[in-house]
C-alpha cells in the first residue's frame, strides 16, 4: 500500500491538485488511509487533529446540543477554557444564555471538580432581543426570542451555585461589583453589549482567567468583533482569534 504518511501533504501543490478534483468523501477515506493511518484517533483528523471529534466529547455535546447554536468546535473549545479556568479562583459567568446549552456545558464542567464549588451566573433577557442599533448590530428586535427564563432552568437546573439574572446587561451586573471572575463566556451578539461585558468584567477578572467571546468573528455580528477590538486597542493583553470564529482574552499580570 502507498504510505503518505511522512509527507508534508498539506505543503505539496500535488496533493491540493488532487484533493481539487476527488470528491470529498473520496479524499477523506484517502487521507485516513494513506496519512493518518498508523496515528491514534486517526478518525479525528480532517485534515488536521479535531478533539471535538473525540467519541467521549460527542457524547457530551450531544447532551447539549439540542439547546444550542454554538458548534461543536467551539462547544470543545469553550469546555477547555473553562476546564483551565477552574485552576484558579473565581466566579464564572455566561452573558447570553439563548436556551441553555452552553451554560449547561459549562455546569458540567464544574460538577466534575465538585458540585456547587463556584457561583455561576447566568444572564440574558430570556426574551431575545429586545433592542439593536442598526448603525453597529445586524440582529433585528424579536430574534431568538423562542426561549424562557423556566425553560432555561429546565434544561440546566437550580441550585444554590447557580444564579439566573433576567434583564438587559449591563443593569443586570448590578450588586456584583465586588465578584472577581475566573470565566466569563460572552455570546450578546450586538456591540454595545459586548462593550458593557467587557468594561464590567475585566477589572475583575483575575490574573490568568478568560474572557471567550462568542460570535467574534462571524459576519452577521460585526459589532462584537469591533467592540472587542476598540476596548483591548490599549490593554495589555490582546485578543487571540480562532478558526472557530471565536476570540478569547486571558488576563495578563499587571
Amino acid at each position: 500500500m502507498l504510505d503518505l504518511s511522512m509527507m508534508a501533504t498539506q505543503k505539496m501543490k500535488w496533493v491540493q491538485v488532487l484533493k481539487s478534483l476527488t470528491p470529498p468523501i473520496l479524499w477523506r477515506l484517502a487521507y485516513r488511509k494513506l496519512v493518518v493511518r498508523n496515528i491514534d484517533g486517526a478518525e479525528q483528523y480532517q485534515p488536521y487533529y479535531s478533539p471535538w471529534l473525540d467519541p467521549g466529547f460527542q457524547e457530551r455535546y450531544k447532551e447539549v446540543s439540542p439547546y444550542t447554536l454554538v458548534a461543536p468546535d467551539r462547544c470543545w473549545y469553550l469546555s477547555t477554557f473553562a476546564r483551565q479556568a477552574l485552576k484558579i479562583e473565581g466566579s464564572f459567568l455566561e452573558a447570553g444564555t439563548y436556551k441553555g446549552g452552553t451554560a449547561l456545558l459549562i455546569k458540567r464542567e464544574l460538577e466534575r471538580v465538585s458540585p456547587n464549588s463556584r457561583k455561576f451566573y447566568i444572564l440574558d433577557s430570556f426574551e431575545g432581543m429586545l433592542r439593536v442599533n442598526a448603525a453597529n448590530d445586524r440582529h433585528k428586535i424579536g430574534d431568538l426570542s423562542d426561549t424562557s427564563l423556566a425553560e432555561v432552568q429546565r434544561v440546566v437546573g437550580t441550585s444554590p451555585s447557580l444564579e439566573y439574572r433576567k434583564g438587559w446587561i449591563p443593569d443586570t451586573f448590578m450588586g456584583m461589583e465586588g465578584e472577581r471572575f475566573a470565566f466569563a463566556h460572552i455570546d450578546v451578539d450586538l456591540y454595545q453589549s459586548v462593550m458593557d461585558c467587557c468594561e464590567f468584567l475585566y477589572e475583575r477578572l483575575q490574573t490568568g482567567g478568560f474572557l471567550v467571546f462568542d460570535d467574534y468573528g462571524f459576519p452577521n455580528n460585526p459589532g462584537a468583533r469591533r467592540a472587542v477590538d476598540e476596548f483591548f486597542a490599549d490593554k495589555h493583553e490582546m485578543p487571540i482569534i480562532l478558526a472557530s470564529g471565536q476570540a478569547f482574552v486571558c488576563k495578563l499580570p499587571h
